[in-house]
């Protein structure tokens, strides 16, 4: 996990400031569903996600 942590920071100091900012917000939602124990839902809407993306491009196409 020492990596992880070491390779964040050096990328938020190398992004644009929006973009680290963003991230940061991220981050924070992710360690807060966390300890609410809910990220089994974020998987979840992401997966929704995924599917709703796939249905747009096939009617784009």
């Amino acid at each position: 996990m020492d990596a992880l942590i070491e390779t964040l920071n050096a990328k938020l100091t190398q992004w644009e400031p929006d973009v680290a900012e963003a991230v940061r917000q991220s981050i924070s939602e992710i360690i807060e569903m966390a300890d609410r124990n809910l990220l089994d839902i974020m998987r979840s809407r992401l997966v929704e996600q995924e599917v709703l993306d796939l249905i747009d491009e096939s009617e784009t196409r």
